[in-house]
């Protein structure tokens, strides 16, 4: 270390040194320990939603009952398709009769019964789109050197900002 600082000069000019060197490193490295604490920030933030999910109380009798129904059409267009299959090979003339009936189905009905799907299924994942278990996003916890721009005392001090608010005032 004496060699070096002697080469160098001061203190600071090998810490420079130093930074710039780690800085150069990151590109080519992701910065593993920056990397692990966004990780248990994910999970923390993840954990904390699954907690929401449980703050209130069980809804009424007929609360679980609609959640139950709800629940139920998807699981019945798979076992119903599945069905069907059972049901061609079991007995293929009846398969084959049910078939011809339903060639006999108006195509504005089959229309219809396409956009009560859709829209069924389209609400239901736009509604967990827009809030994944019906509850608002969690927001990520931000990393102490950020700051928040919400709250002026817990702000980061940023020397360009506070240069340039100088030279407007002035």
């Amino acid at each position: 270390m004496g060699l070096i600082s002697r080469a160098l000069g001061n203190a600071r000019t090998v810490q420079a040194v130093g930074e710039a060197a780690s800085g150069v490193a990151e590109v080519f490295r992701a910065n593993e320990t920056r990397r692990m604490e966004l990780s248990a920030q994910a999970q923390r933030a993840a954990l904390d939603a699954h907690g929401d999910e449980f703050q209130y109380g069980r809804g009424g009798w007929f609360d679980r009952l609609v959640n139950g129904i709800n629940r139920l059409p998807r699981p019945m267009l798979a076992l119903g398709t599945l069905g069907l299959f059972v049901f061609a090979m079991a007995d293929p003339g009846a398969f084959a009769a049910r078939m011809v009936g339903l060639r006999e189905v108006p195509e504005p009905l089959w229309w219809l019964l396409g956009a009560i799907v859709s829209f069924y299924f389209g609400a239901r994942e736009m509604y967990y789109f827009r809030s994944p278990r019906g509850a608002p996003m969690p927001r990520m916890p931000r990393p102490e050197a950020e700051g928040d721009p919400a709250d002026p005392e817990r702000s980061a001090e940023n020397p360009a900002l506070s240069a340039w608010r100088a030279d407007r005032d002035s």
